[in-house]
């Protein structure tokens, strides 16, 4: 077989690649591949299209030019099968971004997969639609992307959450409708499925005045009870890390309290006791316990004023201070 043939496998090319000894060399290879994959595109080559776009990443990562190949990802995009739309996907991330005019070829199809009866095929335009969404898209797409919250699926549900966040940073304007949807979240058992949703949260209430007072009144009491539950929760294997029960669940829930209690009385109230709980029985010895200590530091110092629980938070960064460890000792000079 011909080396640069559009047939040519993608590992041979690596190698053909990674057997160069000079930068010259390499640059022949890639010139070869880059015409094979010319010629392909030309021809409509439709068997091998899906390995010529793997190539074309490659040679992308590689830092060479790959524009040529940007329709090619569109096409396998609209193909019928998941492997098919997998390599788009892939090679719409990758190949192209927001400012891209083409990708405005691609909210139609965009459109069809979230709305795909293959749930594995509706993850790969959530996870391209999170990673390139553009002022344009969010407007056309939100609707869809609202309903996959409420999807059966947790992994749907967690996708949708994460392309949530790109949608109102896009266009704050449509954060309102993504308020009732979010708090649904907040309910969640699944780990993963929570900890985006308190992220979203968290983005809604900073974008938004109305978010802010909305999950102020009405989800800070749920917010501490599932804290509460976290940090006291018995050893669980697939959450543990260093005896702490998902110690990243602990830092969304922490960062998003201080949100709601910044400013805020009866919020700073309702949360005293779960923070004073967390400064006084997370152990500092491992780094996600010291983790822990940081943010809840970070949101005694933040919100209303009380003078026991900044007692603890001082002395709190007492100990950091006296750590042999730079990293937290830079931590600490970093939170002041």
């Amino acid at each position: 077989m011909n080396p640069f043939s559009s047939g040519t496998r993608l590992r041979d090319m690596i190698r053909a690649i990674r057997a160069c000894k000079t930068a010259a060399e390499e640059r022949a290879v890639v010139r070869k591949e880059c015409a094979a994959i010319r010629a392909a595109i030309n021809e409509n080559d439709q068997e091998y299209r899906h390995r010529n776009l793997a190539k074309l990443m490659f040679i992308h990562m590689l830092g060479y030019p790959t524009h040529f190949g940007q329709m090619e990802c569109l096409k396998l995009i609209a193909s019928a099968g998941f492997p098919e739309k997998r390599i788009g996907y892939l090679g719409l991330m990758l190949l192209l971004d927001e400012r891209q005019e083409v990708l405005m070829l691609v909210t139609n199809s965009l459109k069809q997969d979230l709305n795909h009866n293959n749930q594995y095929i509706v993850g790969l335009a959530l996870c391209a639609l999170g990673n390139i969404c553009s002022a344009e898209m969010a407007r056309d797409l939100a609707p869809e992307v609202e309903r996959l919250l409420q999807f059966r699926d947790p992994n749907i549900r967690k996708k949708a959450a994460l392309c949530s966040i790109r949608i109102i940073k896009k266009v704050p304007d449509l954060a309102e409708n993504f308020i009732n949807p979010t708090a649904s979240l907040l309910k969640e058992k699944h780990h993963g499925v929570l900890i985006t949703g308190i992220q979203l949260c968290t983005d809604l209430c900073k974008l938004c005045p109305e978010a802010l007072e909305y999950f102020r009144k009405r989800c800070t009491e749920g917010l501490v009870k599932t804290l509460k539950d976290i940090a006291n929760s018995p050893y669980a294997p697939e959450y543990d890390i260093a005896g702490i029960t998902d110690p990243f669940l602990h830092i969304r829930l922490l960062r998003l309290l201080r949100v709601l209690g910044q400013g805020d009385a009866d919020a700073s109230d309702c949360m005293n006791d779960i923070l004073a709980q967390v400064a006084t029985k997370t152990e500092s010895n491992k780094n996600a316990g010291n983790a822990i200590l940081y943010e809840c530091v970070e949101t005694i110092m933040s919100i209303e004023d009380n003078g026991g629980l900044r007692v603890l938070a001082i002395n709190i960064l007492g100990r950091f201070l006296s750590n042999r460890d730079n990293n937290i000792r830079y931590s600490l000079l970093h939170s002041g």
